[in-house]
């Protein structure tokens, strides 16, 4: 009852405070791979250490979110480059992850920055509105008062920027198959150095919708957040997407010297439909090319 409280009186205060606000959120995104369904049995825990720390660069970052009223801008903050950058898989992986991102709530725009493959994409498209629901927990980040929403994602099949090590079956909970499984295993591995898959394309998934967890402060009554993310009635300090934790680390409200947020201009604009179709049409050449060079069936002969 005093959370309740707390909140209808914090919800009451903010209405003078929300007439001109401005600011700057730091942003710390950290990605979690299941190792353990990666790569296959055939790969050494060694390797699967290695492959972690030359992902780490692409798994860990560092965003700041420019906002004010109605608009913002959120890009990666700026770091040096420490070489000995991902390869093959990694770097085209790499391809699929977002530039400078705009956002104005009045319009319902978001413009999104892509470059993929050495060219430069400008995807204009809506802010993705999602259904919200608002529950009455809550938690202390920092010193703001964050209140938990959740939603659920649907996801385009083209959308590499959300795969994830394809699971087993036990990763599902679907223990009755297990016991065939563990049968068929010996058949497998009979069979593993004739029909050895080496196909990273059948390494991997991409879900059909995901849940989406958020944590929004009122006392920043701005309906926006990190990347796609808005519509909640507060800034949102924390979310949950998958695998990905976005956590703000610090704020500064109302700076003298505010950046100026400008729309990104920069390569072809295309629709979201059209981008996904380039990825789609760029995809499947690359997987007849891995699969014409002896990607599959190695061993055979």
């Amino acid at each position: 009852m005093k959370k309740l409280t707390l909140i209808l009186t914090l919800l009451i205060s903010i209405t003078t405070f929300a007439q001109n606000i401005s600011g700057k959120a730091y942003y710390q995104s950290k990605t979690t791979v299941d190792m353990d369904n990666f790569g296959g049995r055939e790969m050494n825990e060694e390797r699967k250490k290695q492959i972690m720390e030359r992902m780490k660069s692409m798994l860990e970052k560092t965003f700041i979110l420019t906002f004010n009223n109605n608009e913002s801008i959120y890009k990666e903050q700026e770091k040096l480059e420490t070489g000995g950058g991902g390869r093959g898989f990694g770097m085209m992986m790499s391809s699929f992850s977002a530039g400078a991102q705009y956002k104005n709530i009045e319009t319902n725009q978001i413009l999104e920055e892509r470059e993929f493959f050495g060219k430069q994409f400008l995807i204009n498209d809506t802010v993705t509105n999602l259904d919200w629901q608002v529950g009455k927990e809550s938690k202390m980040i920092g010193q703001y008062l964050a209140i938990k929403a959740t939603a659920m994602k649907k996801i385009d099949e083209n959308d590499f920027s959300m795969a994830r090590a394809r699971r087993g079956r036990g990763d599902r909970g679907n223990r009755e198959e297990d016991a065939k499984d563990e049968e068929s295993k010996k058949e497998v591995a009979k069979d593993s150095t004739e029909t050895k898959n080496d196909d990273p394309f059948d390494q991997i998934e991409i879900p059909k919708e995901v849940l989406v967890t958020a944590w929004f402060t009122p006392q920043i009554p701005v309906g926006n957040g990190p990347g796609e993310y808005a519509g909640l009635p507060g800034l949102i300090l924390e979310l949950n997407i998958d695998r990905t934790t976005i956590l703000c680390s610090k704020i500064v409200l109302n700076p003298k010297d505010a950046d100026k947020i400008e729309a990104p201009d920069k390569g072809k604009e295309v629709t979201r439909e059209e981008y996904n179709a380039i990825i789609k049409e760029k995809m499947d050449e690359m997987r007849e090319n891995f699969r014409g060079r002896g990607g599959r069936g190695r061993g055979r002969g």
